[in-house]
């Protein structure tokens, strides 16, 4: 099993940067499907990006393309969220979550983290 915390969050100006991080403890890291969702105020939570267990495959949601970028370090057990060009709709709790099935960690994944809030002001 995979434990995953992440870290990062905070609040930043319209335009600017974030970058979320989310470690996970626990063995096997490196063969799950890494996946960022993000749940705003009174919302349902959605899908962000997700990444391959290599880190050779990542597919974004269409509101976040071109501004956002996922990676991971296996070495590390860490994945990473680049935030880019910062929007005030972006604000959300943006969390991390795994699973080794790629078709699924784009819809349900196993196991989430506590999630991080990230507040954009406009």
């Amino acid at each position: 099993q995979v434990r995953l915390v992440e870290s990062g969050g905070g609040l930043v100006q319209a335009g600017g940067s974030l970058r979320l991080s989310c470690a996970a403890s626990g063995r096997s890291f490196s063969s799950y499907t890494m996946g960022w969702f993000r749940q705003a105020p009174g919302k349902e939570r959605e899908f962000v990006a997700a990444i391959n267990w290599s880190g050779s495959s990542t597919v974004y949601a269409d509101s976040v393309k071109g501004r956002f970028t996922v990676s991971r370090d296996n070495a590390k057990n860490t994945v990473y969220l680049q935030m880019n060009s910062l929007k005030y709709e972006d604000t959300a709790v943006y969390y991390c979550a795994a699973d080794r099935n790629w078709r699924v960690v784009v819809t349900t994944p196993n196991l989430w983290g506590q999630g991080t809030q990230v507040t954009v002001s406009s």
